[in-house]
């Protein structure tokens, strides 16, 4: 039976980054992304070497703020219409405004530099991988960790948790684990945006 983890009972964070310190690699999919939530998890992501199949995949599916999802969705005759490149250009350039935005909030302190720096180098070295999936919005959250270990070498967790402080520390949330050798990280592949 799968454990769930709610960040009452049961944190999600300390089992992540306990499931990441043995594993070779993983293949995030979020909504939401922060860099603080990032910082809480990228020391287990450091000893990765980099480039393809050494990395952590990230693929951050919403690129619109709340209230433009509602808007868009109330609007008459919207039926969530496929992205053209100048619009996927647009968010990701507006999602690079948000992060901007993230660091200004509250007083921004020496561990949120430091946290930020070590982003910057792991996207340099390819330890991390980002994409924003643009063609429609993704809600979805999971994590999935490779590992080395015969028994279970594919863990994942799935649920209601984003790549943020909130969701992966405090945020009242859903995330059952599961561990099994039939998992396959094909989610992540061509559809998605991952080669």
């Amino acid at each position: 039976m799968p454990r769930i983890f709610d960040n009452i009972e049961l944190a999600l964070l300390p089992a992540l980054k306990d499931t990441l310190h043995d594993s070779v690699r993983a293949d995030f999919c979020v909504g939401y992304f922060n860099l603080r939530g990032w910082r809480q998890i990228d020391a287990e992501i450091e000893p990765y070497p980099g480039g393809e199949g050494n990395c952590c995949r990230l693929l951050v599916g919403m690129h619109r703020p709340p209230k433009d999802e509602v808007h868009n969705a109330l609007a008459l005759g919207s039926g969530n219409p496929e992205i053209d490149r100048s619009q996927a250009k647009r968010f990701v350039r507006r999602m690079a405004e948000d992060f901007h935005r993230q660091l200004l909030l509250g007083a921004p302190t020496e561990a949120d530099q430091v946290g930020l720096q070590r982003l910057r180098r792991q996207l340099m070295e390819k330890k991390v991988i980002v994409k924003l999936y643009t063609r429609r919005t993704l809600h979805a959250k999971l994590y999935l960790v490779h590992r080395t270990d015969r028994i279970t070498p594919l863990v994942g967790y799935l649920g209601s948790s984003n790549l943020t402080f909130a969701g992966l520390g405090y945020q009242e949330e859903l995330n059952p684990k599961v561990g099994d050798t039939t998992i396959k990280s094909t989610f992540l592949k061509g559809f998605y945006g991952f080669q």
